[in-house]
């Protein structure tokens, strides 16, 4: 029997699936990580911890249930969360840590080209907004401020082309990581030169561009002999995250969004078109042939939940997220929607879509002496579902949602994806299985060797489980809150660059 592993290399955890080749799971595992935040607006991972921790949750997943149950491995699909930059020299070896997708530290740097006409000529040639987050910003304040590091590199990596390296010696990444880069031009799935200039680099110091189908090479004889598994099995350079958490979410080519939140969120759509937003809030992201992933992240998402309940919940013992949230959702649900009107501002790591503002900051409005703690929950979370409403307002300016898939460890809570209906108004599907990143990886991997003939045939195969329908008195409560909640978080722009400021002078 032959089987399908996923491996998605997400924010602060590695997600490993088995799947037969039906597409059901045979068996998953997860490792995590941690993240380093040195400073207010810096936030870096270790490369070889994630590597090492990625070799040790697979060759668990191989031993305990791959080849105990006899089944071999025929492909290996891998999938990562967008915008890191590693830089390695000239041998491989990083130079440091990898800066991950919440290092808002190039702010200078993209409050500058954002002011120059280059902005207008980038966001044309690469579908992406020009902001902290974006590995093009990240090499010119490297190239500013760190000039011996940066003479010094030999190649500037994501953490998966970097993992991908390892275990096969390939430098490598896929059109829609790419993308993700701010560094290449979507019409000719070419590196822009503009990008390349303006960060002061060469196309030889960046991975070769790949299709998300290519073929990696073998796995080194090392790792082959380690893990047990033949040169025989295909290791996949696979996509981003997000847009396998679209094509696993089934909603390909339709008048839906899927809306993922995990540790950040990210509202998408897909379709053959790009996107050209004027004021350039909307990525743009190439998968495949004419099929292009848009929408806008955010970095509110189960993330800022988790900051939360280690503050003020009881994080005594060992916990994830899920276990958390129950304990924690059953004094939300107390409360009705609005909170009472206290309202939360999520922006603990800044924000992206729609506002791309790296200094916003986090804030509860509205606190009146009737408050409780469960006031409290409930508003965090409703914050950060009316920031992920924000970027489906801005989608709607494009094409019009009329439902909604979601995904993710939090998108899936029952009163989660109720607040979600309620919020946008329109009917909210949740999938058989709601791991859609790997779902996704799979669908691309069985296409891959031809078990369904197109991607389109393959999210045909996505089963929905549940609907959420939604309730108009609700959608009402939502609104008024909504616009108050709107308009805070562009009033406070001044506020949040002076207590940004006097923020980063605390760390220095």
């Amino acid at each position: 029997m032959k089987c399908i592993i996923t491996i998605e290399l997400g924010t602060n955890a590695v997600r490993i699936f088995a799947f037969d080749l039906n597409g059901s799971v045979i068996g998953s595992m997860k490792g995590f990580y941690p993240t380093f935040y040195s400073q207010t607006d810096y936030s870096e991972q270790d490369p070889e911890q994630i590597f090492i921790t990625m070799l040790y949750v697979l060759k668990n997943l191989l031993n305990e249930v791959i080849h105990a149950r006899k089944y071999t491995v025929a492909s290996i699909c891998f999938s990562s969360s967008m915008h890191s930059l590693l830089v390695v020299d000239k041998n491989g070896v990083p130079l440091g840590n990898a800066l991950t997708w919440a290092d808002n530290r190039a702010k200078k740097e993209a409050r500058e080209i954002n002011a120059s006409p280059l902005a207008d000529t980038l966001y044309a040639s690469t579908g992406t907004p020009l902001h902290p987050m974006s590995p093009l910003l990240k090499i010119a304040w490297l190239r500013h401020n760190e000039p011996d590091k940066f003479q010094r590199a030999g190649k500037f990596l994501s953490v998966k082309s970097y993992v991908i390296y390892q275990l096969t010696g390939a430098y490598l990444i896929d059109y829609s990581l790419a993308c993700a880069t701010g560094m290449m031009d979507i019409r000719t799935a070419d590196w822009a030169e503009e990008a390349l200039q303006y960060a002061g680099i060469s196309r030889d110091q960046l991975p070769q561009l790949v299709s998300v189908f290519a073929g990696a090479g073998n796995l080194k004889k090392a790792y082959q002999n380690s893990l047990g598994i033949t040169d025989d099995t295909r290791i996949l350079v696979g996509s981003s995250d997000g847009c396998m958490a679209t094509l696993g979410a089934g909603i390909w080519n339709s008048d839906k969004a899927t809306i993922t939140i995990e540790d950040s969120s990210a509202v998408r759509i897909a379709g053959n078109h790009i996107l050209q937003d004027e004021k350039k809030r909307v990525f743009n992201y190439l998968l495949t042939d004419n099929c292009f992933i848009s929408g806008g992240p955010s970095n509110s998402g189960s993330g800022i939940f988790e900051w939360f309940v280690k503050q003020f919940g009881d994080s005594t013992g060992a916990y994830d997220m899920e276990t958390c949230l129950t304990t924690l959702l059953e004094e939300a649900t107390k409360v009705p929607p609005g909170s009472e009107g206290l309202l939360f501002l999520p922006y603990l790591l800044g924000e992206r879509a729609p506002i791309w503002n790296p200094d916003a900051r986090g804030c509860f409005f509205g606190i009146n002496i009737q408050h409780e703690k469960q006031h409290f929950i409930r508003a965090t979370i409703e914050g950060i579902l009316y920031e992920i409403y924000s970027i489906g307002r801005l989608l709607m300016e494009h094409r019009d949602i009329k439902g909604l898939s979601v995904n993710g460890s939090f998108a899936t809570i029952p009163f989660c994806s109720q607040m979600i209906a309620d919020m946008y108004n329109v009917p909210v599907y949740v999938t058989k299985h709601n791991n859609s990143v790997s779902v996704g990886a799979f669908l691309l991997a069985a296409t891959e060797m031809g078990i369904y003939r197109t991607l389109d045939e393959a999210a045909a195969q996505v089963e929905i489980d549940k609907t959420y329908w939604p309730q108009e008195l609700h959608h009402q409560t939502y609104m008024k809150y909504y616009d108050i909640f709107e308009r805070l978080s562009y009033k406070l722009s001044d506020e949040f660059a002076r207590i940004a400021e006097l923020q980063a002078h605390r760390t220095q």
